[in-house]
């Protein structure tokens, strides 16, 4: 099927084109022509002066739409969070398992794997989240559920997992560095967060260890004495981070000094609850965040678009930059940035179409 998508500002991840129409074929970018200059055999969109950018990529989501996976692991829940997802412009998201017990694990990984084999879109795999964290930076994780692994524990998930748990966030200072390279051996990204490493431990996990997870959320802080794992994300030159950009988990402010720190390796995720009641993990809906019972904060309210928005409207970043924030930087995180995060030819078609308020129009 050939298309192309015209009358449109084209945000593609290196540039901004406009009077520019994308042609696609069968699901992938063929190039650019002028929008007087569209050839025939093509099936005209017409984007009616709405911007265009890469389809967003969503590496923490819990669920979405009334549904939490862990609470309830099912194909209606993916494809719930899926709908969710896509109503905030991502077209692609990692499934997230906070720390819980094997058996919740093994659920999980067999719906995804089903979910996947019949051909479902939206998410790309699972993103463990725990269990093997310190139990002194768990946040709302359940204590009762967190372990240290051992290789045959490690061995059992990735065998289950056959390529489907594509990221899991550890504490690198309570995890054997054999484990970490088997889990990279067998391409998952290893994250780390939920840490109490001190900053001589972060930049050692560092040398091994790329991505971090949710700065400053649930780890070692910067302190003059002790710079901890914050510090040692700010200093280490090519670890990226994810940030939760909703003023709630991190104030604006800090997350404005951060990106003026790291640049590039600083990325967007909704880290997105469902309201549930049922199950370890009960959050409530609070104003503009979910808490635990006990009022501990547990994740938010978020979709990618209000994400981006905030990092427009609140930290005074070019909406290039925060579009890259949301697609081009995760894609990379993922190893995938060959197919997607950019509007470029050989590249998947997957777009995001938006107005100049920031309201999510479609997502193609």
């Amino acid at each position: 099927m050939k298309q192309v998508f015209t009358n449109t500002t084209i945000y593609t991840g290196k540039e901004i084109l406009s009077g520019t129409a994308i042609l696609v074929s069968d699901g992938n970018i063929e190039g650019f022509v002028y929008d007087n200059d569209i050839p025939s055999g093509y099936s005209v969109v017409d984007l009616k002066g709405n911007n265009v950018a890469p389809a967003f990529i969503d590496l923490q989501i819990y669920g979405g739409n009334g549904f939490l996976f862990s609470a309830n692991p099912t194909i209606e829940a993916i494809e719930a969070t899926n709908n969710y997802c896509r109503l905030g412009g991502a077209s692609k998201f990692l499934l997230t398992v906070a720390t819980n017990s094997s058996e919740l694990f093994s659920k999980s990984i067999s719906v995804a794997r089903q979910y996947l084999k019949e051909g479902r879109g939206g998410m790309f795999g699972l993103h463990l989240e725990g269990p093997w964290i310190h139990p002194d930076k768990r946040g709302a994780h359940l204590k009762e559920y967190i372990r240290q692994p051992t290789m045959e524990e490690v061995e059992k998930i990735v065998e289950e997992a056959g390529g489907v748990v594509k990221m899991i966030t550890l504490a690198p200072e309570r995890v054997d560095e054999s484990i970490i390279d088997y889990l990279q051996k067998n391409k998952i990204v290893v994250s780390a967060g939920h840490s109490n490493a001190t900053y001589k431990e972060a930049m050692k996990g560092f040398e091994k260890i790329k991505v971090a997870t949710h700065l400053f959320n649930a780890m070692s802080q910067f302190q003059s004495r002790e710079p901890g794992m914050v510090g040692a994300i700010y200093e280490h030159p090519s670890t990226c981070s994810s940030i939760v950009a909703d003023g709630v988990h991190v104030d604006f402010a800090a997350i404005r000094i951060s990106k003026k720190i790291m640049g590039e390796r600083l990325f967007l995720i909704t880290d997105a609850v469902a309201e549930t009641t049922t199950g370890p993990y009960q959050h409530v809906f609070q104003n503009d965040r979910y808490v635990i019972p006990d009022g501990t904060l547990s994740g938010s309210s978020l979709t990618m678009m209000k994400a981006v928005k905030n990092c427009i409207q609140h930290l005074g970043i070019e909406l290039e930059e925060a579009l890259k924030m949301a697609s081009l930087y995760p894609a990379k995180v993922l190893g995938i940035e060959s197919e997607t995060g950019l509007i470029e030819r050989n590249h998947n078609a997957s777009f995001v179409v938006f107005d100049k308020e920031f309201n999510v129009i479609d997502v193609l």
